[in-house]
């Protein structure tokens, strides 16, 4: 007799009290979540904004996480979870003139990194859950295309749009 060990298909980086603001890490994180390990990285190696760094490093964490745990392949990552949350914020005080201070927050958050290894669904097809399309169908049928495109006449009834 064996006992079944499940295996653990979702691991996590998080990266806590990280000196910016939770708005300035969302504006990039939103840009992540979804997608596969190797073009998260193209994406954050590319974005000029400092929260990049930090997020960069989290997700190479979490990818190094999997491979390590589950000795997974990195190119068989998704980043399912990609999530933001506020921390503490600090507070100093600056002298000014007079005697006087003037308070300076300094905020933090908390960003939390999951990856899955779609591999181990191979009987399965993978359908991402936050755009709700399934992305295995077109390579399983040639002739198949998605078709969610917008009707190129709805804008052209007059109104704003054809303003010039």
């Amino acid at each position: 007799m064996f006992i079944k060990r499940k295996n653990k298909t979702k691991i996590y980086a998080l990266g806590q009290h990280i000196s910016m603001s939770a708005h300035k890490a969302r504006r990039i994180i939103d840009q992540i979540r979804g997608r596969s390990y190797e073009e998260t990285l193209m994406i954050l190696e590319l974005m000029p904004y400092r929260a990049s760094y930090s997020i960069f490093k989290l997700v190479y964490s979490a990818a190094a996480n999997a491979s390590d745990n589950m000795d997974s392949d990195e190119t068989n990552l998704i980043i399912f979870k990609a999530e933001v949350n506020e921390g503490t914020t600090v507070k100093k005080l600056k002298p000014r003139a007079r005697g006087r201070s003037y308070p300076i927050k300094r905020p933090t958050c908390h960003i939390t990194i999951g990856v899955k290894d779609i591999s181990l669904y191979e009987g399965e097809y993978y359908v991402d859950p936050y755009i709700n399309k399934d992305y295995l169908t077109p390579l399983k049928n040639p002739g198949w295309a998605y078709t969610d495109m917008i009707d190129e006449n709805v804008y052209s009834n007059g109104g704003v749009w054809d303003k010039k």
